[in-house]
């Protein structure tokens, strides 16, 4: 027999228990196999040592047999929280329908604006949203299936990123990207930039076939955030305490905005109110600024052939991230390196090896830490559910990944 959702004030309480987590530097929480969520007392600006996880337990679940209630002593199966697992059925057909869209009579045109789309991405972004799209239904009281408008959402989430991508790899005379030859390699800068246009057109309309006025500003924004924070990325500020503001600025606008926009886009379609819109929106910005401080910290310490791109290559390309920016408070003159962008003979160099005689890294890890923290906090607001839960474990993921 199926078990059946009761109304709220029909609901059996649930058995709670605490138990205190060390949080390591590797954001490992070792807990039992029952639904989690990782609690801090913390926000961005300073965190804890002392961290809680809240266990729920079901004490019983209802049934419906002869249409009267009865308690059963059986434990349903486990509610899926993997974030892969329990957006896969959507993923699967993320790279299929964008191919769909970008379909066209050019061959040549088909052939590189597929070439990205394979499916062998990390597909955070479409998954972010997807899970947004899920909780967001949840709470509202929707099936937590996705619809077809929040599907699209997180399609042209994730066509804005790989066009930006492309673009990218043109800038910065990239020879790979996502383990293989980047499209600028093969086919060229000139191909490379009008394929990136193709496919941001392409998601612009389908952004207008939605049909829904607030979302198409929503990420609207996102796109005008997007070229904004490349132009920031070509400066910096010459006065060192506006220079990490000005790198958190333009990682928002580059990277989070994106994220941010297109979960706030799924909470609009879901119905949500303002204020659960707004939650959305801020899970989104804290996980994208968190996502990008953990990408400029493995330029670092990771390979190309982990990243299937290249690697200490934001020095060379003259960007002063996180790690570099950090090391500065113990060595001052790098400061004259990040004005000049390391352009000198042995300023990349040099500044790699004074980055890795400072605590720049673990300071980079931590300041990522702490903005997932912030995200968990604001997620929390939503009502408890598996696509809940799996937004809580995708912070962690974000903490842990290699590439």
């Amino acid at each position: 027999m199926a078990a059946m959702r009761l109304p709220h004030r029909c609901r059996l309480l649930w058995k709670n228990t605490c138990s205190k987590v060390n949080l390591t530097n590797d954001v490992i929480i070792n807990l039992p196999k029952s639904s989690c969520i990782s609690r801090s007392s913390s926000i961005c600006n300073g965190i804890s040592e002392r961290h809680m996880a809240k266990h729920l337990y079901p004490s019983d679940y209802i049934s419906l047999k002869n249409t009267r209630y009865f308690c059963t002593n059986s434990s349903p199966k486990e509610a899926v929280t993997d974030p892969t697992k329990l957006t896969e059925s959507e993923l699967s057909q993320v790279c299929t329908n964008i191919k769909k869209e970008l379909n066209t009579s050019k061959h040549n045109l088909n052939e590189i604006s597929h070439y990205l789309f394979d499916g062998k991405g990390k597909a955070f972004r479409p998954m972010t949203v997807l899970l947004s799209a899920k909780a967001c239904n949840y709470h509202s009281g929707l099936s937590t299936q996705v619809t077809q408008s929040q599907r699209e959402v997180a399609m042209i989430a994730e066509m804005i990123h790989t066009a930006s991508l492309i673009h990218d790899d043109v800038i910065d005379a990239a020879d790979t990207r996502r383990g293989k030859a980047a499209v600028n390699e093969i086919w060229g800068q000139k191909n490379a930039i009008l394929v990136g246009d193709f496919i941001l057109s392409k998601s612009s309309a389908l952004l207008a076939r939605i049909g829904n006025k607030e979302v198409v500003i929503v990420i609207s924004q996102a796109i005008d955030d997007l070229v904004r924070g490349e132009f920031m990325q070509l400066g910096s500020k010459e006065d060192e305490n506006e220079r990490f503001a000005h790198y958190l600025q333009k990682t928002y606008k580059k990277t989070a905005s994106l994220i941010a926009n297109s979960c706030k886009a799924v909470s609009i379609l879901s119905g949500c109110n303002p204020a659960i819109v707004e939650i959305t929106y801020q899970y989104g910005r804290n996980m994208g600024i968190a996502f990008q401080l953990v990408d400029d910290m493995l330029d670092y310490i990771s390979s190309d052939t982990v990243m299937g791109k290249p690697t200490s290559t934001d020095l060379k390309l003259g960007l002063a991230t996180s790690p570099v920016l950090f090391a500065c408070q113990q060595y001052p003159e790098l400061n004259a390196l990040i004005m000049r962008r390391f352009s000198e003979p042995g300023d990349v160099e040099k500044a790699r090896r004074l980055v890795a005689e400072t605590d720049g890294i673990q300071q980079t890890r931590y300041l990522a830490q702490q903005y997932c923290n912030e995200a968990i906090k604001q997620i929390s607001g939503l009502a408890e559910s598996p696509a809940r839960k799996a937004l809580v474990t995708l912070t962690h993921k974000i903490l842990n990944r290699i590439k």
